[in-house]
């Protein structure tokens, strides 16, 4: 098992202050938010993103994923389709030339009838998975929004059938939804890329806390994980893959909210204690 933590948490931190937070405390890799008002974003220019890719392959850190913005079960005219189209091609280009396996997307369906939401997702996700798989790139949908269980998630991915594509489990969205951790994980078996995890007080207040303070269940998540001989990475081709865990906390949208850096050496210690818990009661 590997440790990353989300930039969200660290809001517009310089790449080198990053890769010595992530040395200093333990984490093997990272998400990066893929926004106009952080170091690495879609203007990023090709010298840049290669010297981003360089700084991590010097100090041995992993850029595990591009985290975008991109709706992809969104109503849109022709000139929005056409607009995320290209930011989905963009996104996919931009994880490519950072060496990271994959990229981030939410539903961002709303109000829409499930049915058209989902149609359109799907399209719109098989358009891309071509270009995803010519480039070594997975984009994995996330429970989020109005997709946040991994039943609804999977609705889509299994319409989609491509590699190229996958989940992204947050456990945020999937207990908001009401979806248990063991049917979480039994909905996205097939297409896991990687875990999200976080804490937060309760359903009402939603303030990012310390991992193992609030009320996520997130034992019972790697213990689902854990009982069905795997973590995450999940793949339809049968190709290994890394399993990881990151620390998506929402730093960015709750200012109030504790600094993060001091609080990442014993996030990590949680998860990994949580993890020793679950394989010694499964084993």
């Amino acid at each position: 098992m590997r440790f990353a933590f989300s930039t969200l948490g660290v809001p517009g931190m310089p790449v080198p202050e990053v890769l010595r937070l992530a040395t200093d405390t333990g984490y093997q890799g990272v998400e990066l938010r893929a926004h106009p008002e952080e170091p690495v974003h879609l203007g990023t220019g090709t010298r840049e993103r290669a010297a981003v890719r360089g700084q991590f392959a010097d100090v041995g850190i992993d850029i595990l994923a591009v985290a975008g913005y991109a709706k992809v079960a969104a109503a849109l005219d022709a000139a929005g389709e056409a607009a995320l189209a290209h930011e989905l091609n963009g996104l996919v280009l931009l994880a490519a030339d950072l060496g990271a396996p994959f990229v981030r997307v939410f539903p961002g369906g709303g109000d829409r009838p499930a049915e058209a939401a989902e149609a359109d997702a799907v399209r719109r996700l098989a358009a891309l998975a071509p270009l995803a798989a010519e480039r070594g790139v997975r984009v994995l949908l996330e429970t989020h929004d109005s997709h946040r269980t991994g039943t609804a998630a999977a609705r889509v991915l299994g319409a989609v059938g491509h590699d190229g594509i996958g989940a992204l489990w947050d456990v945020l969205h999937s207990w908001l939804g009401g979806e248990r951790p063991a049917d979480t994980q039994t909905a996205l078996a097939p297409y896991l890329g990687y875990v999200q995890v976080k804490d937060v007080a309760s359903a009402e207040d939603t303030t990012p806390l310390p991992l193992g303070t609030g009320a996520l269940p997130l034992a019972a998540a790697l213990a689902a994980l854990g009982r069905a001989g795997r973590y995450c990475g999940g793949r339809t081709d049968g190709r290994a893959s890394d399993d990881w865990l990151c620390w998506e906390y929402e730093k960015r949208w709750y200012p109030g909210a504790a600094e993060l850096p001091a609080l990442l050496a014993a996030g990590r210690d949680r998860l990994q204690h949580l993890l020793d818990t679950t394989a010694s009661t499964t084993a």
